[in-house]
């Protein structure tokens, strides 16, 4: 299912960057634990899915993982960076195709997004292959996402050239979340944190509304004025709860997997 990325279409030219400062070396350590436990959770697909960050104090390259490699063997340093022309400036290897047109489009056409998380992670994709919008606001940790949303229902297979790319940036329009049907979802955020405490909450809340769907029974929403007041309330000191969820991670993970530093 994976594909490797072509030839790129232009020389790779840095200019006066230093990709080796510590602001650059904390991004590739915050964005291998999002791997490493998004691996332990079984949110990823074989060598498919893919993770991405915008180099600090650049806007013109991003981080993302090699192809051919799965989520649980990504280490700091095998991360890639990549310019918008598909050119690897720093990092052996090349990314995934379809990691380098969703993401690369993606992180141009919106600046707001810091990272993107693509993935195939099950509860989330198993709704987005259902008719009609994929989240009920009848869950508390759904709420999280109340008005946040978009939903892409033009699935046009992989996504394999810079129209596909531009189509599935335009579908995300200002949202944070998208839930590409047919697929899986995207999902961006101005920090590496933020966007994996989306991710991680955003497949519990699909998970938890799945299991009540599969009673049979109908589900009971929250009304919007209330939806829309308990989402206020999570907003606040979300940037921080996010902070201190990642820290969590890299704490687990410095004891039991050390070799994500490396």
């Amino acid at each position: 299912m994976a594909h490797a990325l072509g030839t790129p279409r232009a020389p790779a030219v840095l200019r006066n960057s230093d990709l080796d400062q510590e602001a650059v070396r904390q991004a590739r350590v915050d964005l291998a634990a999002c791997f490493r436990m998004a691996a332990r959770m079984g949110l990823h697909e074989g060598i498919c899915n893919h993770l991405s960050a915008m180099v600090p104090g650049r806007d013109d390259l991003f981080l993302v993982n090699p192809y051919g490699w799965a989520f649980s063997e990504v280490t700091a340093s095998r991360l890639l960076i990549c310019d918008f022309q598909g050119n690897v400036v720093a990092g052996e290897g090349t990314p995934e195709a379809t990691a380098f047109y969703i993401h690369g489009r993606l992180h141009m056409k919106h600046p707001r997004a810091m990272a993107a998380f693509h993935t195939h992670m099950p509860n989330a994709t198993a709704l987005s292959m259902l008719e009609g919008p994929p989240l009920v606001w009848a869950g508390q940790s759904a709420l999280k996402f109340y008005g946040r949303t978009a939903v892409d229902e033009d699935y046009n297979g992989l996504a394999l050239d810079e129209a596909e790319g531009d189509r599935i940036a335009a579908a995300m329009g200002e949202a944070d979340i998208v839930f590409m049907k047919n697929h899986g979802v995207m999902v961006v955020g101005p920090s590496i944190a933020e966007a994996w405490d989306d991710l991680y909450y955003l497949e519990r809340a699909c998970e938890v509304q799945r299991m009540a769907q599969a009673t049979g029974r109908v589900l009971k929403p929250v009304a919007p004025e209330l939806a829309a007041r308990t989402y206020q309330q999570m907003r606040e000191g979300d940037r921080e709860s996010a902070r201190l969820h990642l820290e969590s991670i890299k704490r687990i993970l410095a004891r039991e997997e050390p070799d994500y530093l490396d």
